[in-house]
């Protein structure tokens, strides 16, 4: 038997080591023209110090003919042990000067090119030299050329030891892989290959194997589930991104979290109550948020869990707060958190809007810090977290925290439930650590968030923000190259996952373009050829109406042609109205709207529609349809679903995006026209070249981004985190098992 092992492992060993002896061979002329060219290259730079350390003397010498002092000067430079010569030649082409090393049959070389420098290798009796020439030149009178001889036998001398350090090299690998290789090949013939290989079959170990089942038995389960998620991984890799739909999420929730419950916790509610004089109407709130999250909802069911704002929402919930939606399809649980007129000014408009809302956007509005809006939002974080726990019917589900308002719910949710896998998405920008500095409670933030199992920004710039943040003020363990954090035993993944829309599934319902174009420019008193833009946005300082206003300003000067042909909708939802920063803005931008409108108007005529109320999802996609132009010009923004949703509603592939380099979405929708929403002049241009865009070039560049919010949809966005926390849940509980199986064996072993 010993001897049959042996033969078997020659069956390896030889082929390897004709592999290795062959590598070895290829490698070695490699290494050696390496070796060659880096010695070289130093050899050149050290010839051009050289020549600039030499010229200024010779500058002096050569004209007065000061044979003895250039000799000197010669003599002391060949004392390094590279130089092996100098010499010089005057502008006749005749050696003047040079060292007693000196090889006469270089003479003076050859003319020197147009460059005045040449550098080349020079095979003579006593060996290769490496031979520089450099003109002189004074006042452009050319006087001559300096030679440089550099001996290369040292190259030589390392060029053999490099050799033995690889066949050394190559020798102690061969001798490594080969033991290894003989190991295992012990280990396979005695049972260990053919027991594995019948676990992966779902098959015990033959009872003629000298493993016993009892030994490989607890490992069944954990090579299974390996074997499982390296497929899942796979296929994930080979789905094209077209594949995610709403069935895809339902199937891999099915899938890879089979049995696990999905909590979704946000501030905002995905579905409204409010009273009204013909009854009750179900609302659907100007979100970025709630757009992105609730057709995920939709498509993996669970319960939302939401701040009950709607003056008719008590009504419809019932005796547990809760409500099914949509109304009209129910397809999950709406559970409603009821906060006071105190808590939700301390909480919500006073620490999240007027603190962490402007100090994480760089937008020129001083954050307002107040120890009781503190002390409210610690109290409303804590009163959601108990609604996670209660609404949790395992010990481990799955629970998505949306946002600002909510920074210290993953660590209060870790507390009561240990196992549970928190993903965290922040869905505006994360500043610097400097700016993240100014807030008082920038400790407690960040060890909140480090609740999360996945803490997800919209790009790689805010992750790297939030990473570099959490380095300045917590003592944790960052892995920079795998974006993980370690603190307090708890591991948290920081990943980037850009947020998107819903691409709609069914667009024959809708009005077609030229009805949107006719209906609109009929409701809003316009000519039927009329020029239209459009913004759409909630009512906030960051999204830069401002700033848009004034573009339209500079516009109609430089083009004065446009008057009476142009108009911009401004769609903008009242949001926060009861902060003064708010109030103040709103006021601002109706002033400057009617500054404007005062300029140019001429009879009916009024270059900015301002309609500041809400409008239905419906009527903002007719306003899409209709448009010439979309204007998103943000000064500081997460992602911005305006952009993607504007995208989507034009399926006859016409109008033209201009964007604000300051949207997580300019990242991606690089056929936009991006622009700069501070510079009004750049802005004018940008919607002035939108206005006249040949048709052509409006398809090309529509298309395009059609082509990428379509396949990199919503759905994608979720099934990534989702993916992303199945991928930790089952590795987490393959560990748990490993660790309770190594302390059952320790026990034994005792």
């Amino acid at each position: 038997m010993p001897f049959r092992s042996f033969q078997l492992s020659l069956r390896f060993i030889v082929p390897l080591a004709l592999v290795l002896s062959l590598f070895a061979y290829a490698i070695v002329p490699l290494v050696d023209n390496l070796t060659l060219r880096w010695f070289v290259k130093d050899l050149d730079i050290r010839s051009q110090l050289l020549v600039n350390a030499l010229q200024d003397p010779l500058l002096e010498y050569v004209p007065q003919n000061s044979g003895k002092k250039i000799i000197q000067l010669f003599d002391r430079a060949v004392q390094d042990e590279r130089l092996y010569a100098l010499a010089f030649c005057d502008a006749g082409g005749k050696l003047r000067f040079k060292t007693v090393t000196y090889p006469e049959s270089l003479g003076c070389w050859k003319p020197l090119p147009e460059t005045g420098v040449r550098q080349s290798l020079v095979g003579l009796p006593q060996g290769s030299v490496h031979v520089t020439e450099s003109a002189l030149n004074r006042d452009s009178q050319y006087l001559g050329k300096l030679i440089l001889v550099h001996d290369m036998s040292f190259i030589e001398r390392r060029s053999a030891d490099t050799k033995k350090y690889i066949i050394s090299l190559f020798a102690l690998l061969a001798v490594v892989i080969s033991l290894i290789t003989v190991f295992v090949a012990h280990l396979s013939w005695r049972g260990w290959i053919s027991a594995v290989k019948g676990l992966l079959r779902g098959e015990l170990a033959p009872r003629s194997s000298t493993v016993s089942t009892s030994e490989v038995q607890p490992l069944m389960g954990d090579l299974r589930t390996l074997l499982r998620e390296f497929k899942v991984e796979r296929r994930t890799q080979d789905n094209s991104p077209q594949a995610w739909t709403p069935e895809k999420l339902r199937s891999l929730l099915h899938d890879e979290l089979a049995g696990d419950e999905v909590l979704v916790v946000s501030n905002r509610e995905p579905y409204i109550h409010v009273r009204t004089p013909g009854g009750i109407e179900v609302r659907r709130p100007a979100s970025g948020l709630v757009t992105a999250v609730e057709p995920v909802m939709r498509a993996c069911s669970g319960t939302w869990i939401a701040h009950g704002a709607g003056s008719a929402d008590r009504e419809t919930v019932d005796g547990k707060d809760r409500v099914p939606v949509p109304p009209a399809h129910p397809a999950y649980t709406l559970r409603r958190v009821w906060l006071s007129k105190e808590e939700e000014q301390g909480y919500y408009y006073g620490f999240a809007n007027e603190g962490l809302w402007p100090l994480c956007h760089i937008a020129h509005v001083r954050p307002v810090f107040r120890s009781s809006d503190w002390e409210q939002y610690v109290a409303v974080n804590q009163r959601f977290a108990d609604a996670v726990v209660s609404e949790a019917r395992t010990d481990d589900p799955v629970v998505l925290v949306q946002d600002y308002h909510f920074a210290l719910v993953p660590r209060m949710v870790r507390e009561a439930l240990p196992k549970a896998t928190i993903i965290t998405f922040w869905h505006i920008p994360w500043p610097n650590p400097e700016s993240f500095g100014i807030c008082p409670w920038r400790e407690e933030i960040l060890e909140g968030l480090l609740g999360s199992t996945i803490l997800g920004f919209h790009t790689p710039f805010h992750c790297k923000n939030f990473l570099e943040t959490v380095d300045r003020y917590l003592e944790t363990r960052i892995e920079y190259e795998a974006s993980t954090i370690s603190y307090g035993g708890d591991l948290t993944q920081v990943e980037p996952y850009p947020i998107s829309i819903a691409w709609p599934s069914d667009v024959s319902e809708w009005p077609s373009v030229a009805e949107c174009r006719s209906s609109i420019r009929q409701e809003l008193g316009l000519p039927a050829a009329q020029l239209l833009a459009l913004g759409v946005d909630r009512l906030d300082y960051t999204k830069g109406i401002i700033e848009r206003l004034q573009a339209v300003e500079r516009l109609l000067e430089s083009q004065p042609s446009l008057i009476g042909k142009f108009t911009l909708v401004q769609i903008a939802a009242p949001s926060r109205s009861s902060l003064d920063e708010y109030q103040n803005f709103e006021a601002r931008v109706r002033a400057l709207a009617q500054r404007i409108n005062k300029r140019f108007s001429s009879g009916i005529y009024v270059p900015i529609l301002l309609k500041i109320e809400h409008h239905e999802a419906d009527q903002v996609n007719r306003y899409y349809r209709a448009t010439d132009v979309c204007l998103v010009t943000s000064l500081h923004d997460g992602m911005n679903l305006v952009a993607k949703e504007f995208i989507a509603a034009r399926d006859d592939e016409r109008g033209v995006l201009v964007l604000s380099q300051f949207t997580g979405a300019a990242r991606e929708l690089h056929e936009a026209l991006i622009v700069n929403p501070y510079h009004i002049e750049q802005s004018a241009d940008a919607l002035h070249r939108a206005l006249i865009m040949p048709e052509a070039e409006q398809h090309d560049r529509m298309r395009s981004m059609r082509s990428l919010v379509k396949d990199f949809n919503v759905y994608r966005w979720a099934g990534r985190m989702l993916l992303d926390a199945a991928r930790l849940r089952r590795r987490e509980r393959i560990t748990a098992k490993i660790r309770s199986h190594s302390r059952k064996s320790l026990r034994r072993v005792v």
